[in-house]
């Protein structure tokens, strides 16, 4: 993300970004980019979590997309290359240096089921060619039964942008991948 979006995107997860679900209003979207073996999460607060996300956007380590309508922000999408998300260093793949992970869709209630979502995950995949990665990857939920259950994208977002199953895992996550070459 451009560090002159930084207020943007600081305006929509202090206001309409989690307003139906504000226990996740303190996450500014640092929980995949930090190390879980050495940072409990459980202990971080909303100012560390708001400081971390400054400070990565700053030095270009944190990426995503905001979608705008009439001027206002109405969802977010953070998409970065695997390296980048130190959480995902417990699961290797072989091919992490050219993988793009899509990993959270915050889409303001009032805008939800109107194409915001599909719209960022195309851009998301744009912006991971651009540079240079060759396969975008989630991680949706199979079980979701709510919106908050669907952060990670919907199973149907996915599916029908080309993304194929590759694995399934016990915990009710679904690893989908897409090809970007």
């Amino acid at each position: 993300m451009a560090p002159v979006l930084q207020e943007d995107f600081l305006q929509y997860f202090e206001g309409a970004a989690f307003a139906d679900n504000p226990k996740w209003k303190s996450c500014y979207c640092q929980f995949l980019y930090v190390d879980h073996s050495v940072v409990k999460w459980s202990a971080r607060t909303a100012e560390e979590n708001r400081l971390a996300a400054c400070d990565r956007i700053a030095c270009k380590r944190m990426q995503g997309l905001l979608a705008y309508r009439n001027g206002q922000v109405v969802g977010w999408c953070n998409a970065a290359p695997r390296l980048l998300l130190e959480s995902f260093a417990d699961e290797p793949v072989p091919d992490a240096e050219y993988v793009g992970q899509i990993t959270c869709f915050v889409v303001d209630r009032e805008h939800r089921r109107t194409g915001v979502a599909r719209a960022l995950l195309e851009e998301a995949c744009a912006m991971l060619r651009e540079q240079g990665l060759r396969v975008a990857e989630a991680s949706p939920s199979r079980d979701a039964t709510s919106d908050a259950d669907n952060h990670f994208g919907p199973m149907t977002l996915y599916l029908s942008a080309g993304f194929s199953v590759v694995k399934e895992q016990e915990d009710g996550l679904v690893v989908v991948r897409r090809s970007l070459v």
